[in-house]
């Protein structure tokens, strides 16, 4: 039951987190609607790294942290809360007031930019599994880079098809979804 709770919780953390690269995704295959499979698997597997290293970097900030500063474990539930619904509340207004993330040409130096920005809302993910040891916190990371890939190529095919309109919805799911995680962190 543990286990399935974590793969979940990985699993929510990583559609939460693929929400601006979605957006982005969106707008990219709109902006290219005749785009290749390979520059479209790379464009998803770009953002799907970022998704991935990030949470490692924040993961390990802590840990290095929590080794100088004892007794920081009993804040991880708080940060997390704050962290996540600060973030989650940021993407829905954001969402709600259409200033998504708009999309960068897709030469390699726009993708590198494109797979940061949408990236660094992982980072502070890293910081709310600081309590996972480095296997549950790699496992999380890859899980949440996976999905980030899968919801990514969604992202480039609805683009084609379906406009930006679904692009805006798209923070609001995920802010939502990361703020329900962070108060489930936080209660349990």
């Amino acid at each position: 039951m543990e286990a399935l709770r974590f793969i979940l919780n990985s699993v929510l953390l990583g559609i939460g987190l693929a929400m601006d690269a979605f957006s982005v995704s969106v707008a990219n295959g709109i902006n290219e609607p005749k785009m290749r499979m390979k520059k479209v698997l790379l464009t998803a597997g770009t953002f799907g790294s970022f998704q991935l290293i990030m949470p490692l970097i924040g993961w390990v900030i802590v840990k290095k942290a929590s080794e100088v500063l004892e007794g920081f474990e009993k804040y991880i539930p708080w940060s997390a809360l704050i962290l996540l619904v600060f973030i989650g509340v940021k993407m829905i207004i954001e969402a709600i007031k259409g200033r998504g993330e708009e999309a960068v040409g897709l030469t390699a130096s726009g993708l590198f930019i494109q797979g940061i920005a949408t990236s660094i809302d992982a980072l502070t993910v890293g910081f709310t599994i600081a309590e996972y040891d480095l296997f549950n916190a790699l496992s999380a990371s890859f899980i949440i880079g996976a999905v980030t890939f899968g919801v990514c190529l969604i992202g480039l095919k609805l683009g084609k098809k379906l406009g930006m309109k679904l692009a805006s919805k798209a923070g609001i799911l995920g802010g939502a979804i990361l703020i329900v995680i962070g108060l489930e962190i936080f209660f349990s």
